[in-house]
């Protein structure tokens, strides 16, 4: 099976096209350009590498987030765009998925963390079981300090990873033992690693439904909190 995976939750905007087992072609752009202007260009870069079109595509796969509102509904809406004027399925997975998945078949527990804007992080927990991600916790929007007072209470080894990383590192070093992070190049969201999870999906018959799949955001958009703030419907943070 061929498919075409995406991920633009975060600030990098990677794509990828995935056969079966073999990563046949991957691009990550991670500067300063708008996931608007450069996904679409990037899709066709893929398949010009390739020597594929888009016809040769079995299935889709797009990030439902958490992360950027703005990245995630453009992500979406262009794997919802290609599944419906193709004819062919797609599925979603969570960035926080993809991020943990980076650091397959690692002891303990690995914990990635997206930078949520305020001193808060996206994140999850999980473990690898034979040889399979299991996810441990639900999908969660959370201070950095609730994070640590969390992870105190877990005696084992844990694996920071994603874009959230640079920014808190130091804190997490001071305030929790036998910790350690992923490689700088791993903290990046990667499509092959979303491409993998969700092949796993589609070979078990699971795909998205085109009008019912929306993206997982964890809070209310920046605009409708500042709404709220002003009118008194809820205290500031």
């Amino acid at each position: 099976m061929r498919i075409l995976s995406i991920d633009s939750a975060t600030a990098a905007a990677t794509c990828a096209i995935l056969e079966d087992d073999n990563v046949l072609s991957e691009i990550t752009f991670n500067y300063k350009k708008q996931h608007s202007l450069i996904l679409m260009p990037i899709i066709d870069e893929l398949f010009n590498n390739t020597g594929m079109c888009i016809g040769d595509i079995d299935a889709f796969v797009a990030s439902k987030g958490p992360g950027s509102f703005t990245g995630l509904r453009i992500g979406l809406a262009t794997i919802k765009g290609l599944s419906q004027g193709t004819r062919k399925p797609f599925v979603t997975v969570s960035t926080l998925d993809s991020l943990a998945y980076n650091l397959a078949y690692t002891d303990g527990i690995v914990c990635p963390i997206l930078d949520a804007l305020r001193d808060n992080v996206y994140t999850a927990l999980y473990t690898f079981n034979n040889c399979e991600l299991n996810r441990i916790t639900d999908y969660i929007n959370i201070s950095i300090d609730e994070l640590i007072t969390m992870l105190k209470e877990k005696n084992c080894n844990i694996t920071f990873v994603g874009d959230g990383v640079p920014k808190f590192k130091e804190k997490l070093i001071a305030h929790l033992p036998n910790i350690s992070f992923a490689p700088a190049h791993l903290n990046l969201a990667k499509a092959s690693s979303l491409g993998e999870l969700g092949l796993k999906l589609l070979s078990k018959g699971t795909f998205d439904d085109l009008y019912a799949s929306v993206p997982i955001y964890l809070r209310k958009p920046q605009a409708e909190r500042e709404y709220e703030e002003k009118m008194g419907l809820i205290k500031n943070e």
